[in-house]
């Protein structure tokens, strides 16, 4: 049995474009399947939501058997490279999980 993997990714502010979620999440699920992982859930940070997709990502990762989160880019988190690098490890030291990032990865 191949271990899963959750994505995360948030859009652009004031953008609702089906096809660029359908694209991303697209990339997502192939690159999981070549690292031999199965794409389970995608966790979407719409900037205007009531409830932050990041932080349900990370209740779910608490208290599930999933350890891995995949990403498209740092950029999905923050602009800033000091918040991106804040966030990873916030990601791995409170959940244990592995982040996987797609942009920049050797293929």
């Amino acid at each position: 049995m191949r271990p899963v993997i959750y994505g995360y990714m948030r859009l652009a502010a004031g953008r609702v474009d089906c096809d660029e979620e359908e694209r991303a999440r697209a990339e997502l699920a192939a690159y999981a399947e070549r690292e031999g992982l199965t794409l389970d859930q995608v966790f979407i940070e719409h900037i205007r939501a009531s409830e932050s997709a990041f932080q349900t990502m990370l209740d779910a990762l608490r208290r599930g058997e999933v350890k891995n989160v995949l990403v498209p880019s740092l950029w999905h988190f923050a602009r800033l490279p000091g918040l991106q690098e804040a966030m990873r490890r916030h990601i791995e030291q409170e959940t244990g999980a592995r982040l996987w990032v797609i942009q920049g990865a050797c293929r």
